[in-house]
This record gives structure tokens, C-alpha cells and sequence, in this order.
């Protein structure tokens, strides 16, 4: 069962999944609001191709937002623009344009040859108010906000500040030189990267596209929907990933795999210490919802794989990291851990496992991360972390 090629059709090398700026995780809560600014934000794409288009999102905004100018580039250090790679962006042939609430807005397509890993600078300006931003928090590549129509600028005005967040932007869309599938990566904070060094694109993701990238074939194009806190079957930080899984997946141009890296959280939060003040009480006041049992988790998976198969993709998944020692650990937790991973290995329900608890677990205690792949929290991957997860995969999944 594998997806259509698809030379000469567009494909996804790069997404982030939208939220609402207050399902996420805070980081834009102290910052001015969006108006009369121009965001510079610079993402890596995965696979190449020789025509870009950008999909701009109002997904979770309370209120039409108006683009007055957009123009990409293939990014140059410290926030510039390579000259002579500037394209200016039109929407149905405008060089503006209003986006409407609750919706997403593809760019035309512009000629622009990006190499596989290539990393693209997109500059918009808002010329109003943006009332609720639709974004993805965090943010591990860092961008900007410049006061004025700076989207012609080939460097970055002194004036330009730190933006906390994603922004507006969801995914790069190319069409590939070849024939090219998409594999789309549905997680959680493990997904995103976070704990990686940023500015470095050291998530398993992007770490499982440079090898993709590496061996050359028309399957590196990699897009990481993970978002940090989030859930498969209940709403929280982002929306529950059963929920955004048409959005998020199914709908991928290109689309021919499917990885889920989901579920922790449902069950680390279900039989997380539910009694106390403190932190941990304050954290888990953001996650609502009944708590699940391992039987819920494993039901939403059969749902996901089924609802991928339907599109006639192949659906893998990762087996659930440890987490002892993280403030959410309990025995039951990690009782209820292993009763899934034991389902996932075994059930013959996904088209292949990726055994990231075997990567992860220190073998002297099974229920924690190694001490050299965490980042000090004992619940997310560092860098090395991270890359012996993507080293781990059979690149022969995807071929």
C-alpha cells in the first residue's frame, strides 16, 4: 500500500502545525501585538524542487488579516536574503491580499530552484492589526519582526526584534525535479525538537530528512506536525491530534507515509499525581479531558491507522520513550507505557515500529532515558538524543 508519485505535482518539505496563540505554550503572551510589522521567518525545506508556494494561515484567527506584501528568498545568515534569489509572492496574481478567519491562503507558485535542505527566508507584511495570531509555539528557528514594509530589505534592519513564535506561516510546498512523496510525522514535544539546540534543526525530523537527503532519493521531503504538549485524543496544548489529523496529514500534498509519535502525553497526564499545589497543578490545569486508559490510546490508534489506510498510505509508528523522573511520572504511568509499546510491537497493526523506547531506555533502568539523550529534564531528547532516533530508522521504510 503506497501513495502516488507524484512528479510534477506539489509536494510538502516543510510544515508546522497551526494553533491558537493560547493553546500554546505562552510564548506569545508579552509580545506587541502584529500591526504595521513585517515577519522574517526562515525554515529549512526538506526535499528540493524548482517552484515554491507558501501556505499562509488564519486557521485559528478571530478576524480577516491583510497581507500588503510577501516576497521569499533563499535566506543568507544573520536574517539577510541571497541577492539575486528574491521572489516577490502573489495571490491570484495580486500582490496583496485579505486572508479570511478560520482559513488557510496558498501563495501562487514562483519560480525558485531550491536544493534538498535549503533554507528559505519568507518576509510578509501586515499593514493592519492581527488580531488573534494563528502560529506554532515554540519556535526552535529564530525570526523577526521589523517595524514598516521592510520585505524588500536584503538584510535585517537594526530595528528588528526577536518574533517568539511561528507565525501565520504552515507549510513550503515545491514541485520536486522527480517523483516525490511526502512523509508526515505526527507528535508531540519529543516531535518538535524540543530540548535541541535551536537554530540548528536537530529534531529527529529534520535529522531523518538530511539522511533521506543523503541518499538521493525523491523521498526526503519530510514535514514534522508535532506539537509540543500535545495529545491524541483530547484537546490542550494544540488541538488533539485525532482531531487535526485530516488538516494535518491526510490533506499533505504528496502524501505516502505516515509516522504517529503520539500518546504519551495521554497517558503520562491521565496517571499523572492529580492531588497538590505547586507547579505540576498549575501545569496540568491546561490539560482538560477525562483521563484515558491504555484501551482508549490503542483505539485512537486503529482509528488513525484506518483513516490513513483509507488514503492509501502506509501509517508506522514510534514506540513511547521513557520518561521517569520528569514531575508526570508515575508507576501506573509507566505500567500503562509498556502495555501500549507491548501492543505497538505486537499487534500488527501499523505497516512498521520504530522503536524509540529500545533507542532511548538506559538499559540499567528501562523506565528512564539514557543519561546522554536527555536535556536535563528526563523527558525530552538533546541533540544527540534526537540523532540517535533518526540514526535508528530503516530508510528502506521509505523507499
Amino acid at each position: 500500500m503506497t501513495g502516488t508519485d507524484n512528479a510534477g505535482n506539489w509536494v510538502r518539505s516543510w510544515g508546522a502545525s497551526p494553533q491558537a496563540a493560547h493553546d500554546g505554550l505562552g510564548s506569545l503572551n508579552d509580545h506587541p501585538p502584529l500591526a504595521d510589522v513585517t515577519l522574517r521567518q526562515v525554515v529549512r525545506v526538506s526535499g528540493g524542487g524548482r517552484r515554491v508556494r507558501i501556505r499562509f494561515t488564519n486557521e485559528f484567527g478571530t478576524a480577516p488579516f491583510t497581507i500588503g506584501a510577501a516576497r521569499v528568498g533563499l535566506a543568507a545568515p544573520d536574517g539577510g536574503v541571497r541577492p539575486g534569489s528574491e521572489r516577490v509572492l502573489t495571490f491570484s496574481g495580486a500582490s496583496a491580499a485579505t486572508v479570511p478567519a478560520g482559513t488557510p491562503l496558498l501563495s501562487d507558485p514562483v519560480d525558485l530552484p531550491l536544493p534538498a535542505l535549503a533554507k528559505l527566508s519568507i518576509s510578509v507584511y501586515l499593514p493592519g492589526r492581527v488580531e488573534t495570531c494563528t502560529c506554532h509555539d515554540p519556535v526552535l528557528d529564530t525570526g523577526w519582526t521589523i517595524p514598516g514594509d521592510a520585505v524588500a530589505s536584503p538584510t535585517l534592519p537594526e530595528n528588528a526584534e526577536v518574533l517568539p513564535v511561528r507565525a501565520l506561516i504552515s507549510a513550503v510546498e515545491l514541485l520536486p525535479d522527480a517523483p516525490a512523496k511526502a512523509i508526515v510525522v505526527l507528535g508531540d514535544s519529543r516531535t518538535d525538537g524540543a530540548g535541541s539546540t535551536p537554530d540548528t534543526n536537530r529534531s529527529w525530523p529534520e535529522l531523518l530528512a538530511e539522511r533521506l537527503a543523503e541518499r538521493g532519493e525523491g523521498t526526503g521531503y519530510v514535514s514534522n506536525q508535532g506539537i509540543s504538549g500535545n495529545r491524541m485524543l483530547n484537546n490542550g496544548i494544540g488541538v488533539a491530534a485525532a482531531a487535526r489529523f485530516d488538516r494535518d496529514v491526510l490533506a499533505t500534498p504528496g502524501l505516502g507515509h505516515v509516522v504517529l509519535s503520539v500518546g504519551g502525553n495521554d497517558l503520562a497526564i491521565s496517571f499523572a499525581p492529580q492531588d497538590g499545589d505547586g507547579p505540576l497543578a498549575d501545569f496540568l490545569k491546561v490539560f482538560p479531558g477525562a483521563p484515558v486508559t491504555t484501551d482508549d490510546v490503542i483505539a485512537g490508534y486503529r482509528q488513525l491507522i484506518a483513516r490513513a489506510h483509507d488514503h492509501g498510505v502506509r501509517v508506522y509508528a514510534t514506540t513511547i520513550a521513557p520518561y521517569e523522573g520528569a514531575e508526570v511520572y508515575t508507576s501506573e504511568g509507566e505500567s500503562a507505557r509498556q502495555a501500549v509499546n507491548e501492543w505497538i510491537r505486537t499487534s500488527g497493526a501499523f505497516d512498521a515500529v520504530l522503536d524509540f523506547d529500545a533507542v532511548w531506555r538506559d538499559p540499567a533502568r528501562p523506565s528512564r532515558i539514557r543519561e546522554d539523550f536527555h536535556s536535563g529534564d528526563h523527558l525530552h531528547g538533546n541533540d544527540a538524543g534526537y540523532r540517535a532516533l533518526a540514526d535508528s530508522i530503516d530508510l528502506s521504510l521509505f523507499g
